[in-house]
């Protein structure tokens, strides 16, 4: 049963749809679409997570705790990474059981990400046919390098139709993901709604819909030749929409040079309280120092303090604008001093997703999950502010 649904899209515009930020992939999006859809969910509740994608940041050593991290579960809940698009991702809603969270996030081509928290009550997603076939009219190899053929007619007809027939569906589908909102209406039952997103993340954008508009029936997810049908009844489904109205990408320089290797060392050693948002609590007297110090500035003890979560909403102390480049990065950017709601601690973040990179002095807003630059091959997280309602 699906209870809650969630889903993101990233805050900027472009050709086909939206894109990410330079502070954005799959795992960022999956985090924010997976925190919407968990809500007030205890973390000992949730048993597995399942993330579908095409487009996971690390194909060794795994993405998983990151991504525990970002949502805030514990280390030893179970976690598939799971690579495909659309079919992939409906065949796992249809297969979860509850306690699964289920992510599907798509950071290439039109960009989104959308979750969904199966508990004890909600919308029921039923299993109705799956047909695998072989027609690669896109492929990307272990190069990485994506071929194309592009040839219409051939998908339609001994893509999706042949798809279709073989499937020996009872009636016309609702909702057709994988596709365009255009070509999906071809083959649908009445005007399906416009999806974000033709990836993974499109079945969960359409069960979002349907959901939103009380209406059920057949959803169908493609993918080239091969297609994935459920029967979706929504019953009392509740959704949130992280979806802010589009921005146009600001015009910043990328300033080339050599790397900055990541230390693996630091890396490992501010992991915890770095992407899990928490604060070391002296044992004594309870002063919270983020990041965590050995020494605590409030009475001076000294030992293993308790990390403790922080507030993800706060209001700008001062911020500055930095213009100088710096390899790697793209300039400008702006940094700010956060003063965290309801505890004595501020933190120095980025600012991210706003036109104009600047924030004002008071300006309230939140702290989210975001990519601080990509080392040596590997995402560096941490968080970001994000004031309300844009710049």
């Amino acid at each position: 049963m699906i209870t809650r649904i969630g889903t993101y899209l990233p805050v900027w515009s472009g050709p086909g749809g939206r894109k990410t930020g330079p502070d954005e992939d799959a795992i960022t999006m999956a985090v924010e679409a997976g925190r919407a859809a968990l809500g007030e969910t205890l973390a000992e509740d949730v048993r597995l997570v399942v993330l579908v994608t095409r487009d996971l940041p690390l194909m060794e050593g795994g993405n998983a705790a990151a991504l525990l991290a970002g949502l805030g579960l514990p280390r030893s809940t179970d976690v598939v990474e799971r690579v495909g698009g659309a079919p992939a991702m409906l065949d796992g809603l249809t297969a979860a059981e509850v306690g699964t969270l289920v992510i599907a996030a798509d950071a290439s081509g039109s960009a989104g990400a959308a979750a969904a928290w199966n508990g004890t009550g909600g919308g029921s997603l039923t299993a109705l046919s799956r047909v695998h076939r072989s027609l690669p009219l896109r492929s990307r190899g272990q190069d990485g390098v994506v071929h194309e053929d592009e040839d219409p007619r051939l998908q339609r007809e001994r893509g999706l139709r042949a798809s279709l027939e073989a499937s020996g569906l009872p009636g016309k589908p609702v909702s057709v993901a994988g596709l365009s909102s255009r070509d999906a209406a071809a083959w649908c039952e009445g005007r399906p709604p416009e999806l974000p997103t033709t990836g993974a993340s499109a079945p969960l954008f359409a069960l979002a819909a349907h959901a939103e508009q009380r209406s059920g029936g057949i959803v169908a997810a493609v993918d080239q030749a091969t297609i994935s049908t459920a029967n979706w009844e929504p019953a009392a489904v509740s959704v949130l929409r992280l979806e802010r109205p589009a921005l146009e990408r600001p015009t910043r320089r990328y300033t080339p040079g050599p790397e900055i290797k990541l230390s693996l060392a630091a890396y490992d050693r501010a992991f915890d309280a770095k992407l899990r948002w928490e604060a070391g609590a002296c044992p004594a007297c309870g002063t919270l120092a983020f990041p965590p110090r050995l020494r605590c500035l409030g009475c001076g003890e000294e030992g293993s303090a308790t990390l403790v979560p922080l507030p993800r909403t706060g209001t700008v102390y001062t911020a500055t604008t930095i213009h100088v480049p710096v390899p790697g990065l793209s300039s400008p950017y702006t940094l700010a001093v956060v003063q965290l709601d309801g505890v004595d601690v501020r933190a120095l973040v980025p600012v991210a997703d706003t036109a104009n990179a600047t924030v004002e002095i008071g300006e309230p807003g939140q702290l989210v999950f975001r990519k601080m630059a990509t080392r040596t091959g590997i995402s560096d997280y941490g968080y970001a502010f994000t004031p309300e309602g844009g710049a």
